[in-house]
């Protein structure tokens, strides 16, 4: 391994050091462990160490062909120290602000989407559905009306031919009454019949079987 292969080996480790400590202070700023299950960040933590060593073995592979030197550890450690007294400051102000820009813009489009969109759309559903109702009740209100104006008319009509029939009727001989009358008692007699029978059916095939 030439000298400039060493220095750059050097100074990519510094920085991967560096961006260890960031993404670290990241990784716990997003986990909020206080507020996850042990299991959940357990499992999150070897993610993340996981993701961690293959990046840095990666960046290792690219500047030296994967080659371990103790000096990489040494600048792993150099690049992570100078991170915390550095620049750890500085990075979480700027994570917090990108962090309230990022919630403001979300916000602020939800909000523009909710007013544009949303409640439009709300809006016009809300009148479809409330002129479909009043359409329903004033058609209903008319086929009441126009109900009661056909049977009142309807019996105007028939109150002649009532007249007319109460008059034949009380102009038939009695035989001819009582025959008729015999009739009419033995046709609601079986119409009755029928619907008990009926009615003896629906019970017995509603009645839960055992």
């Amino acid at each position: 391994m030439t000298l400039t292969t060493q220095f750059v080996t050097m100074l990519a480790m510094i920085g991967m050091g560096s961006a260890f400590g960031a993404a670290l202070d990241t990784y716990n700023r997003f986990l909020q462990r206080t507020k996850r299950k042990s299991w959940i960040v357990f499992i999150n933590d070897i993610l993340f160490w996981v993701v961690q060593g293959l990046a840095i073995f990666y960046i290792l592979f690219l500047v030296n062909k994967g080659e371990l030197r103790f000096y990489i550890f040494i600048a792993l450690l150099c690049g992570f120290a100078a991170y915390q007294s550095l620049f750890k400051e500085m990075y979480l102000r700027v994570l917090e602000i990108s962090i309230r820009m990022v919630i403001s813009i979300y916000r602020f489009f939800v909000k523009t989407i909710t007013l544009l969109i949303y409640k439009p759309i709300q809006g016009l559903i809300m009148a479809v559905i409330a002129i479909t109702v009043m359409l329903g009740k004033g058609l209903y209100s008319l086929l009441k009306v126009m109900l009661r104006v056909f049977w009142i008319t309807l019996k105007v009509i028939l109150l002649p031919v009532k007249w007319i029939l109460s008059l034949l009727w009380k102009l038939l001989p009695k035989k001819i009454k009582k025959t008729v009358e015999k009739l009419y008692n033995k046709l609601a007699g079986y119409l009755q019949r029928i619907k008990n029978y009926v009615l003896k059916w629906i019970a017995k095939w509603k009645k839960p079987k055992e």
